[in-house]
């Protein structure tokens, strides 16, 4: 291999730190025939002592649910047994050994990381995923999400995926651009021609090796000896993949016609089982031996029971090369093969693939292949499979029904996109009222995801208008999720309005009471529906109304309960789509509980879910959360980054919650920094945007201290009594707490201690940070009154707290008024003693260790490998000063 020095050199690197048991993972991009594929073989040639496991893409079976998967794993198939049970049990499932659903998605990740572990037991492992953007997205979402979460398995796997392909997309792993050749090295790969056709064929290829070989390769005679006339070779803008096609096109069509149909038959399938092949090219007049001159030709690659294109562009032009009468026929074929070995799936979609009409025998066939990979959390695939089944389908209304499933699926996997394609898609008028409002709820999503939620929650409650009582649980899905969306603009006027439809339905009891002026109704209807969501069958809608209305109103331990069985009902049933969505509520929870670092890893989590199925209106929303906490911890030029581009999105769409949020998330950002009149505006507009006063409650203390501190009480007094009103119709302690701290800063130096100290009894067993904050406030003014005995007690208390938060801005001003107070400043502990040592994950491992969870329990529970858990625990114990799990135990309770 020429002129790719720096690639080999990067794989091989790779290749080491795996036999050292270090994993790691390195996508490969590039133009068609750029060398890509050349450089998975170098890796595998060189993978001495690697066990080697290998996939590649075929574009006519990319919708096949976890059929990528499946053949990467063949090898290593008897290993499932060993795996735990609920992993063995989603693995045979998805691969159709089973007919068992799927409740985990996330299940299927941990068992393929599992088995990833399990195959590089005795010895390093190499995967080889080619052609990626033409394996089903099921396939690619799991192994990008093991991936993501090797570390210490000596692992190493290689994706290769070509740049502007339409297909399956493989996020978030190290990218490395393999380019076009440099012209000296060019050179070396069209030896024996005259300068000058070398230069003509070196100019055409653009550096593009396969394009140097077969352009050459093409040459006449006569060309070759320099007789090259100006129109002998194709127009430069043609580009070198087409000349590539058309040049494999042509030696293919030299071979015999036997051969020609084998290599037809091979290109439609996917399976790469030879004797699948040549049972299918049987009836087309193929039989092994007529495989010979394709061999010699180095178009396939044979190895015992197996073929194997040599580059995919080969398979391409066999296939795209035949006639359309011959593809449909070896496309029957392989169906009729197929029955006869049980692939019930990819049975069906030959049949499609050899359709030229509507068919219903085909597209009901196709249903049950998209009901299938719904079960199995592949909800993309799913979604083709009712677009194709749509397609085949000549009944108006069938065919409707089948378009709005597919766009449903589609918004179920986080393809916004592509659900507004298949919407637009949809023949109107629908007379099936039950259709129309799945329709409803599939433009919802789209407006929700990109647009503006405001018009989401109006298009879901004329829906429901529509629908009325004739189909009860459908209107009430389709209010609950009107009111989600009006919640998102920051709308509590059309909560209140979609509401009213129906204020008996217990999800909608509570914001009718809440806006609606009966804050106990309101209250007793929210105890109901807490306890209902502890049911399992609670849906996510309700389980996340759930967790907002006990945002909305203080409580926000139950709406942690709520968000966490949100986000655990959402990864069971595969709801990929609304995982972010689940995971920015969990996250707000917790940073309203002064957990910073859990709702830090759950935000993340969140964003790099919504960036990639490209949620950008939850994108901005959880951008919000991680702007604060950036701010907290005085992280400026992030927490202004993150707020920003939170804002870009949200205001000209009229996203008011995120638009709140973001502002706020600036206010508190200057207010810790100690610009208490900066900070006044971000959060007074964040006030206005939020409107209702029950939606600006969380922001209200921080305005009133920017207020006092900036010399501006008059702009205080209002948002204090306002909060001092809802906390005492609302009685949870934490927002009691928060609504006597502001009373303590606005009203006389007589009454304050008494607000201070009654608001630091409320803040225990809550949130630390705000208990913190608390305490500088009132040590603050103990200062002020020259106490400074008392001063630096409550000071010391900040200063500690702030510092075991990371929430430096306020640690610096605690540090400074404790020793403007005469105290000691440099004793505090940033964190907990040897835990501080640890990283956050292995902390999080070394919490599950001490509760005495085995190293399979522990990665089951954080998405890891049992051997990442081995190695963290391995690198933990000497910072701890510990030699076993007994001792771990003991320095935790210590």
């Amino acid at each position: 291999m020429r002129g790719r020095n720096a690639e080999r050199a990067r794989i091989e690197q790779l290749l080491d730190g795996a036999r050292q048991g270090t994993s790691s993972a390195l996508l490969l991009h590039g133009e068609a025939g750029i060398g890509k594929t050349a450089l998975l073989d170098h890796a595998a040639g060189r993978a001495n002592g690697v066990r080697v496991l290998r996939v590649e893409g075929i574009e006519s079976k990319m919708e096949l649910a976890f059929g990528g998967l499946h053949q990467l794993f063949l090898p290593v198939l008897d290993l499932v047994d060993a795996l735990p049970a609920p992993q063995a049990a989603a693995l045979r499932a998805v691969f159709g050994l089973t007919a068992d659903g799927v409740r985990d998605r996330f299940t299927v990740g941990l068992a393929v990381l599992t088995l990833l572990s399990d195959a590089a037991a005795d010895g390093p492992l190499l995967c080889l995923v080619d052609d990626a953007q033409w394996i089903d997205q099921p396939s690619v979402d799991m192994l990008t999400f093991a991936a993501r979460r090797l570390r210490a398995e000596g692992v190493v796997m290689l994706f290769a995926v070509r740049d502007g392909a339409p297909g399956a997309t493989v996020k978030g792993l190290p990218r490395l651009l393999v380019d076009g050749l440099d012209r000296a090295t060019a050179a070396e790969l069209v030896p024996g021609l005259p300068p000058y056709v070398a230069d003509r064929v070196i100019e055409e290829a653009c550096g593009n090796p396969l394009a140097l070989i077969e352009l050459a390769a093409a040459l006449t005679p006569a060309q070759r000896a320099g007789r090259l006339g100006p129109l002998a070779l194709p127009e430069a803008a043609a580009g070198p993949p087409s000349r590539i096609r058309d040049g494999f096109l042509e030696q293919i069509r030299r071979l015999p016609d036997a051969t020609q149909a084998v290599l037809l038959v091979a290109a439609a399938d996917d399976t790469g089982d030879l004797t699948l092949v040549l049972r299918a090219a049987e009836p087309l007049g193929g039989a092994v031996e007529d495989l010979e001159p394709a061999e010699r030709a180095g178009f396939v690659l044979l190895s015992g029971a197996g073929v194997r294109f040599r580059h995919p562009l080969v398979r391409y032009a066999a296939y795209q090369g035949a006639p359309l009468a011959r593809r449909i026929a070896a496309h029957r074929a392989l169906a009729e093969a197929l029955s006869a070995a049980g692939h019930v799936h990819r049975r069906a979609w030959h049949l499609a693939a050899a359709s030229t009409g509507p068919d219903e025998r085909v597209a009901e066939e196709l249903e049950r292949v998209a009901e299938w990979a719904g079960s199995r959390q592949a909800m993309a695939s799913a979604s083709a499979a009712y677009e194709r089944a749509a397609q085949l389908t000549a009944d108006p209304r069938r065919r409707a029904r089948r378009l709005v499933r597919a766009a449903q699926k589609a918004a179920d996997a986080g393809q916004d996109e592509r659900c507004a394609a298949l919407a637009d898609q949809v023949p109107l008028p629908l007379e099936d009222p039950g259709v129309a409002a799945e329709f409803a709820r599939a433009r919802a999503v789209v407006e929700l995801g990109y647009r503006r939620p405001e018009t989401a929650a109006r298009i879901l409650l004329d829906s429901a208008d529509l629908t009325g009582a004739g189909l009860p649980d459908t209107t009430a899905s389709l209010l609950a999720d009107a009111v989600h969306a009006a919640f998102s603009a920051g709308n509590a006027t059309l909560m209140a309005e979609i509401a009213s439809r129906a204020p008996d339905l217990p999800v909608l009891a509570v914001p009718d009471r809440l806006f609606g002026g009966d804050v106990p109704g309101a209250l007793c209807a929210l105890r109901a529906l807490v306890e209902s969501c502890r049911e399992p069958a609670t849906g996510v809608m309700d389980r996340l109304m759930t967790g907002i209305y006990c945002q909305l109103t203080g409580d926000h331990a139950a709406a942690r309960e709520a968000a966490a069985g949100a986000v655990a009902h959402c990864r069971e049933q595969g709801i990929s789509g609304w995982l972010p969505t689940t995971l920015h509520l969990l996250a707000q929870t917790e940073l309203a509980l002064g957990s910073h670092d859990e709702a830090s890893a759950h935000a993340t989590e969140g964003l790099q879910l919504a960036e990639y199925h490209d949620l950008a209106h939850r994108a901005a929303h959880l951008r919000t959360t991680l702007a604060m906490l950036a701010g907290l911890r005085g992280q400026e030029e992030q927490a202004r980054a993150l707020a920003g581009e939170a804002l870009e999105y949200s205001r000209p769409r009229g996203v008011g919650r995120g638009t709140a949020d973001a502002l706020w998330a600036l206010g508190l950002l200057r207010l810790g920094l100690g610009r208490a009149e900066a900070a006044l505006e971000p959060l007074e507009s964040a006030r206005r945007e939020a409107a209702h006063p029950l939606l600006s409650l969380p922001l209200l203390p921080d305005l009133v201290e920017a207020a006092g501190r900036a010399g501006r009480p008059e702009r205080a007094t209002e948002p204090a009594r306002l909060l001092g009103e809802w906390a005492t119709a609302l009685g949870q302690p934490a927002l009691s707490a928060l609504a006597r701290r502001c009373q303590a800063l606005t009203g006389p130096d007589s009454t304050a201690e008494e607000h201070f100290t009654a608001a630091l009894a409320l803040h225990e067993g809550g949130s630390a940070y705000d208990r913190a904050r608390t305490a500088l406030l009132y040590g603050e003014w103990l200062r002020r009154l020259r106490r400074q005995i008392d001063a630096r007690d409550q000071l010391r208390v900040a200063l500690e707290a702030f510092e075991r938060l990371g929430a430096e801005p306020w640690a610096g001003r605690a540090r400074a008024e404790l020793g403007a107070a005469g105290g000691e400043t440099g004793l505090t502990a940033r964190r907990d003693g040897p835990i501080s040592l640890l990283s956050p994950q292995e902390r999080e491992v070394v919490r599950l260790a001490a509760s005495g969870a085995s190293n399979r329990e522990i990665a089951t529970q954080l998405f890891l490998s049992p051997r990442t858990v081995g190695h963290h625990l391995y690198r933990a114990f000497p910072k701890l000063g510990v030699s076993s799990r007994t001792e771990l135990a003991t320095l935790l309770a210590s």
